[in-house]
C-alpha cells in the first residue's frame, strides 16, 4: 500500500505496475477476536499484560521457572559516544573469548550486526554473524554458537526459538555422523559432555547487547537466551548516548553536561538508577505505540462490524441455491429510490416529474412503461398504487424475458452477478474508507473529534455501498440480453462443466472437530 511496492520495483529496477487493489483488510487484533478460544505462551508477555486484558480480556500468568535462575544481569554500560561503546564491547569480547566462554552479541539492525563484524574482522577475532541476511545458514549458526570460544552476532530477530546449547548440540552432531557404531556415539557423547561442563566452569553463555530497543520485551528476548533451564550465564547491554533510544530520552543536554563533568569517550557511567531510567524511557516508548495500537483498533471497529454485515450476508448468498427472493427486495428497493426522487412521498400530484420518472426506469431497467398513460386513464393511481404497479410490471417483464433459461441456470447466473457486484463494491469501498482514515485527523484542526467523524462519514459510505450494490446489481440483471436459445445452451453448459463438486470432510470425533 500506499506505493511502497512500487518504490522497491524502483529500487530493483523492474517493470513499476499500478497500484494493487485491496480486496480485504483487518488488524492483526480483529483478526484474533474471530477466534472463540484465544490463548498463547511467550516468556517476554508479562511487560504487555495490560494490553492482553484491555485488548483480549486475557490475563497473563507468569509461571515459575522449572530451575532456579543463576544468570547474572549485569547494570547497562553508558558511553558518551558511539566509537567508545564499540571499542568497550570488542575488548569485552576479546577478553572473554580468552578464557573460551562463548558469546552471543544482540544488535538492533542488519547495518549495526554488519558494521560490528568489520570491527572484530579489524581485531582479528573469529565470529559468525546471524541475521536476515543468513537465513539458510541460521539453523547451523546457532548449532554452534554455545562452542567454548565461539562468538556469534545477530539482530534482535534472528535465531529465536532455537535453544543455545552449551557446549555445542549433541542431536547435530549425531546427525551429521550417520550411521555410527555405539562406541562412536559414545566417543561423541563424551566429548559434548566435557565441552559442555567446561562451558559452564567458565560461566556459560554471555550475552552483549549493543543497545536497548524500544521494547523492553525484545531486550528480554535477548537476555533469555543465556541461563536456560538452570545454567550460569551473564548478559550486559553498551549503550551510548548516539543510541535512537538515548537521543530520544537523552539530548545533547545531557552529553555536553557529562562532557563538563570531564568525563572522556572511553570512560563508561555504571549505575543501576541508570538502567532503572532507561527502562522508564522504554515504558514511555511502549506507551506511545499501545496507544497507536489502541487508537488504530478502535478506528478498525467500525470496519469490523461493516465486515460482519458483508461477509455474513456473502456467507447467507453462497450457501443459498436460489436467490430470486432476494433479487425481487433488491429491485422493490431500486423502484422505491427513484420512485422518492421523482414522486416524492406525501407530495400533490403538480409536484410529480412522470417524464422524468420514466426516463429513470428507461435508464435502469431498459423498459419503457407508460406511466402518465396509466395516471390520465387511472384517477385512482396515488402515489403507493404507483409503486406497485411499477414493482409488478418490471418483474413481469423481466420474468418473460428469462423465460428462455433453465431456472436452475437462471438461479446461478443471478447469484453469480449478486456475488461479484458485491465483491467489486466493497473493494471501492475499503479504498474509499482508507483515503478517509488518512485524512481524518485534519478535522482534529476544526475542533471537531476525528473519530467521531470518521463514525458519521464511514457510516454514510457503507449506506452508499448498499445502495450501489443494490441497485448495480438490478441494472446489470435487468439490462442483460438473451439473444437467443443457442446462447442459453452454449451458458448452461459452460455452467454444468464448471459446476463445483459438492465436498464432504468427515473428522474423527475423538479429534474434537464437527463434521464439516
Amino acid at each position: 500500500g500506499e506505493g511502497l511496492h512500487q518504490a522497491v520495483e524502483a529500487k530493483e529496477g523492474v517493470k513499476i505496475q499500478q497500484e494493487s487493489q485491496t480486496f480485504a483488510s483487518i488488524t492483526f487484533q480483529n483478526y484474533f477476536r474471530q477466534y472463540k478460544k484465544l490463548s498463547g505462551m511467550t516468556g517476554t508477555a508479562d511487560t504487555e499484560a495490560g494490553e492482553f486484558l484491555s485488548t483480549y480480556k486475557l490475563e497473563v500468568v507468569v509461571v515459575p521457572p522449572n530451575r532456579t535462575p543463576q544468570r547474572q544481569d549485569l547494570p547497562d554500560l553508558i558511553f558518551l559516544e558511539m566509537e567508545g561503546k564499540f571499542a568497550a564491547i570488542v575488548e569485552d569480547i576479546r577478553e572473554t573469548q580468552q578464557r573460551k566462554q562463548p558469546v552471543l552479541v544482540g544488535t538492533a539492525s542488519i547495518e549495526m550486526s554488519e558494521l560490528l563484524s568489520r570491527f572484530l574482522t579489524k581485531e582479528k577475532i573469529q565470529h559468525s554473524v546471524l541475521n536476515a541476511k543468513q537465513h539458510e545458514k541460521e539453523a547451523s549458526i546457532i548449532a554452534n554458537a554455545g562452542l567454548p570460544g565461539s562468538v556469534t552476532i545477530a539482530t534482535n530477530m534472528a535465531g529465536r526459538g532455537t535453544d543455545i546449547v552449551l557446549g555445542g548440540n549433541l542431536e547435530s552432531e549425531l546427525d551429521a555422523l550417520g550411521e555410527q557404531t555405539e562406541e562412536q556415539i559414545a566417543a561423541v557423547k563424551k566429548a559434548w559432555q566435557e565441552r559442555h561442563d567446561f562451558v559452564l566452569s567458565v560461566g556459560g553463555l554471555k550475552v552483549i547487547g549493543s543497545e536497548r530497543h524500544e521494547s523492553r520485551r525484545i531486550d528480554n528476548q535477548l537476555r533469555g537466551r543465556s541461563g536456560r533451564q538452570g545454567d550460569v550465564g551473564t548478559t550486559r547491554f553498551y549503550l551510548s548516548l548516539d543510541d535512537d533510544l538515548m537521543r530520544r530520552f537523552a539530548s545533547e543536554k545531557v552529553k555536553s553536561m557529562m562532557k563538563r563533568l570531564g568525563m572522556k569517550d572511553d570512560e563508561a557511567i555504571e549505575h543501576k538508577m541508570v538502567t532503572r531510567s532507561i527502562e522508564r524511557a522504554q515504558k514511555q516508548v511502549e506507551r506511545m505505540h499501545q496507544d497507536e495500537r489502541a487508537n488504530l483498533l478502535k478506528f478498525d471497529d467500525i470496519s469490523n462490524e461493516q465486515r460482519k454485515v458483508v461477509y455474513e450476508q456473502r456467507n447467507e448468498l453462497m450457501e443459498s441455491e436460489d436467490v430470486t427472493e432476494t433479487i425481487d427486495d433488491l429491485r422493490d428497493g431500486v423502484v422505491n429510490q427513484i420512485t422518492d426522487m421523482y414522486v416524492p412521498q406525501g407530495s400533490l400530484d403538480e409536484q410529480w416529474d412522470i417524464p422524468g420518472l420514466e426516463k429513470a426506469i428507461l435508464e435502469e431497467f431498459g423498459a419503457e412503461l407508460p406511466i402518465q398513460e396509466w395516471l390520465d386513464t387511472d384517477k385512482d393511481l396515488y402515489e403507493e398504487k404507483l409503486r406497485e404497479k411499477l414493482v409488478a410490471e418490471l418483474k413481469l417483464k423481466y420474468q418473460e424475458k428469462m423465460a428462455a433459461v433453465n431456472p436452475q441456470t437462471l438461479h446461478h447466473f443471478e447469484k453469480e452477478v449478486l456475488l461479484r457486484t458485491i465483491d467489486k463494491q466493497w473493494r471501492e469501498h475499503l479504498s474509499e474508507m482508507d483515503y478517509l482514515r488518512r485524512g481524518i485527523h485534519l478535522r482534529g484542526y476544526a475542533q471537531k473529534d476525528p473519530f467521531q467523524e470518521y463514525r458519521r462519514e464511514s457510516g454514510l459510505m457503507f449506506n452508499a455501498f448498499l445502495d450501489s450494490v443494490m441497485s448495480e446489481t438490478v441494472k446489470v440483471l435487468s439490462l442483460v440480453q438473451i439473444e437467443g436459445a443457442q446462447d442459453v445452451a452454449d451458458y448452461e453448459e459452460k455452467y454444468d462443466q464448471n459446476r463445483p463438486q459438492q465436498l464432504e470432510a468427515n473428522h474423527p470425533a475423538s479429534a474434537g472437530i464437527a463434521d464439516a
